[in-house]
């Protein structure tokens, strides 16, 4: 069993400690375009870190930003795999500021998503980051719907969640023209922003605080540095090695991982468990032709059954004035696979061997199977829009974009719902820190999340 550091007590303790400060808000761009990556930085062939981040999405360049902040002294490192940063799930994801009301109360999920939502909107606001507060409209269509709406708007005043109210037929029409319903939780504080502008803007400060960032570093190996006869100083000091797939290494004194899809698989180069196994599920999204984009103002959800893993299919607006409908989710056949036929043998070995898909498709079959068939056939998904707006016709949808989301799964095939956090035992695992899951809404708690990782690094490795 993975063990979870479940931070389950005072939270206001460590929810401002991602908060911007030592950095004046005008410092770097209002866009959140850092300088050219690495700029200044030493070669990966020489690079030595106190603490070293592998992933450079969103949730790892937080992390990083709130480690340098507080601890201006130490030499720092992300170390991403791709030539540029935040461009997997962060820079797929749908855009919402969440407002955390769906999830478990006293949960990590409700717990970092009320205090990182909180957090994101002042960070863009002394960033200048634009962002929309359109609200989201949370609709029952069917009277059964009803009672399971209720029970979604108790757990939401539970959390903590602002402003949140149930309207009837009158205001949701007020709210959005064209949508019926009998019921709908109305929540205005959920949002929308670019969160790979976000992300950028983390790396802009981490860099401004002195940190250094290596791009095409995809890790290969990590593991205790050889001392050389002499006992060279940087062996003692530094004694982990992570080296890439071009042979070019750093060495760093601690690690904290967050490396999303690929997280198990890391961990497990690490010499740390490989479990929970990650599961890639995509999501395609459609897209509403622009003369139709007036059909919806906010965001507009379904209620969700507690017996499937998902939200449902539901109408989210984007900042660059365009509407995604969406998302499916269905099994991706490759960990970065954003087209239908992209494939891994690799990836779909992990998944059917190591994971418990195989339980999950079982217990879940009748709506895998409807997912599927609404991949395939733009009229299935267009039938349950309708049920939402029924001015929607098939003939005012595209085909939009995808994502892939980094699913964790245990032995038994459950989704693990909540933030993972954990460690290893032996030389290496007790100076490694992993991010095992962070399913959605980690962008939205990235900022929380990363207050939380810096409290636990400073007390793991007494820093």
């Amino acid at each position: 069993m993975v063990s979870a550091l479940r931070y389950l007590g005072t939270a206001c303790g460590w929810a401002r400690a991602g908060s911007p400060r030592g950095i004046p808000a005008a410092c770097g761009p209002a866009l959140g375009r850092p300088r050219p990556l690495c700029q200044g930085a030493r070669s990966a062939s020489t690079s030595s870190f106190d603490v070293v981040v592998i992933g450079g999405g969103i949730v790892g360049l937080a992390s990083a930003r709130a480690l340098i902040l507080r601890h201006p002294a130490l030499s720092i490192g992300v170390l991403e795999k791709e030539k540029e940063l935040a461009i997997h799930q962060t820079g797929h994801n749908s855009g919402v500021i969440h407002s955390g009301i769906y999830y478990k109360p006293e949960s990590l999920k409700a717990k970092l998503c009320v205090q990182g939502a909180a957090l994101i909107y002042e960070y863009c606001n002394q960033k200048g980051i634009s962002y929309k507060q359109c609200g989201k409209l949370i609709v029952a269509v069917e009277q059964e719907e009803i009672p399971r709406l209720q029970a979604l708007y108790e757990r939401g005043l539970q959390n903590g969640v602002q402003g949140l109210r149930l309207i009837q037929q009158e205001d949701i029409k007020k709210k959005e023209p064209y949508c019926r319903g009998l019921m709908a939780i109305d929540c205005p504080y959920t949002g929308i922003v670019d969160y790979r502008r976000v992300a950028l803007s983390f790396a802009q400060d981490f860099q401004d605080a002195g940190g250094s960032v290596l791009t095409n570093f995809e890790v290969k190996d990590i593991e205790m540095a050889r001392e050389s006869p002499s006992r060279s100083e940087d062996g003692m000091k530094y004694p982990i090695v992570i080296r890439n797939t071009k042979g070019e290494e750093v060495q760093c004194q601690y690690v904290v991982t967050c490396a999303g899809l690929y997280s198990d698989r890391i961990s497990e180069l690490s010499g740390c468990s490989p479990d929970p196994q990650i599961v890639p599920f995509r999501g395609d999204y459609l897209l509403l032709k622009p003369e139709k984009c007036y059909l919806v103002k906010g965001n507009i959800y379904p209620v969700p059954d507690s017996r499937f893993p998902f939200l449902g299919v539901h109408f989210t607006p984007r900042m660059d004035g365009s509407i995604w409908l969406g998302p499916n989710a269905v099994l991706a056949f490759k960990r970065e696979g954003y087209r239908p036929f992209d494939f891994s043998a690799r990836d779909i070995a992990d998944v059917i061997t190591k994971s418990g898909l195989i339980k999950l498709v079982s217990q879940n079959f009748s709506y895998g199977v409807s997912e599927m068939y609404k991949a395939c056939f733009l009229g299935a998904t267009v039938k349950h829009l309708q049920k939402f707006i029924p001015e929607i016709t098939v003939h005012d949808i595209l085909r939009g974009p995808a994502g892939v989301r980094a699913q964790a799964l245990d032995q038994d095939g459950n989704l693990v719902d909540d933030f993972v956090f954990d460690g290893g035992d032996g030389v290496i695992g007790n100076r490694i820190l992993h991010v095992r899951n962070a399913p959605s809404p980690a962008a939205t708690s990235s900022l929380a999340i990363s207050g939380m990782i810096a409290d636990e690094v400073q007390q793991r490795f007494k820093l």
